[in-house]
């Protein structure tokens, strides 16, 4: 049965969408069946998964407002060993139609459970925004990894996302919780992002990864590649972070 955790933050340019890929193709390459939903109308994770978002039949965005089914909507690309659920610019208009729908919160997690049994892991996602796109991840994940810079700004968004989450958990999904928080994007020269992290350890503790993402070149020129850093170049200082990051998914989720 597959773990499904979303990747959150409401703050847009920390690392959400790279982190998710990175995660996605770390997970892979060490032997988990993943699928992974792109569930922002940008469709960066789609492209950043080598798979061309405006050549797709079926999106995320047909699954949510027409009920067609992840079995026909995923895409196994020829770039990466996971499989990825499409998003394009037609997703933005999901907003308006999923309002006036029954279980309008809860439509991905009804069609995520039709293909629950064929992965290890989910993935999805989310936009920078706490939007009814946000809410669909949030009501059919397990868990929550939200990565974030550290930056004093990043920290008063954190506390609108935490009060967030726990409100979904009060209200609609009592399986939703943190999983954990990953320091992306991280430059240890600069004293302001140390201090940050200790805060960050210090408040969170354990919730907190061990392992820091480094800003890295090669980690932002893969994208324009259509590939994950991780296979783009596997032997680059933030590839080999999020190995490792993978593989304290893997320990962490069986200490779940």
């Amino acid at each position: 049965m597959a773990k499904i955790f979303c990747v959150a933050n409401q703050k847009g340019g920390v690392g959400k969408t790279t982190t998710a890929v990175n995660l996605a193709a770390s997970l892979a390459s060490q032997g988990q069946r993943v699928l992974l939903i792109d569930l922002d109308p940008q469709g960066n994770a789609t492209m950043g998964s080598g798979v061309d978002k405006a050549a797709c039949e079926n999106t995320v965005y047909e699954v949510l407002v027409d009920g067609v089914s992840l079995v026909d909507a995923r895409v196994k690309s020829e770039a990466v060993s996971y499989d990825v659920v499409p998003a394009n610019r037609e997703l933005a208009g999901a907003e308006v139609e999923l309002v006036g729908m029954e279980n309008r919160e809860r439509q991905l997690k009804e069609a995520i459970a039709h293909v629950v049994s064929d992965y290890d892991f989910v993935l999805i996602d989310c936009p920078p925004a706490l939007s009814l796109l946000t809410l669909n991840g949030l009501c059919a994940a397990h868990g929550v990894v939200i990565p974030m810079q550290c930056e004093y700004f990043a920290l008063e968004g954190l506390s609108d996302l935490i009060n967030t989450i726990k409100q979904v958990h009060a209200n609609l999904n009592r399986d939703l919780k943190v999983i954990g928080l990953l320091r992306v994007m991280f430059d240890p020269r600069i004293t302001l992002q140390q201090q940050v992290s200790e805060q960050l350890k210090e408040h969170f503790g354990d919730k907190v990864f061990d392992v820091v993402i480094p800003r890295n070149v090669r980690l932002a020129e893969a994208p324009s590649y259509g590939l994950p850093g991780v296979v783009f170049d596997r032997a680059s200082r933030g590839a080999q972070a999020y190995v490792q990051f993978g593989a304290e998914m893997i320990e962490r989720v069986r200490l779940l």
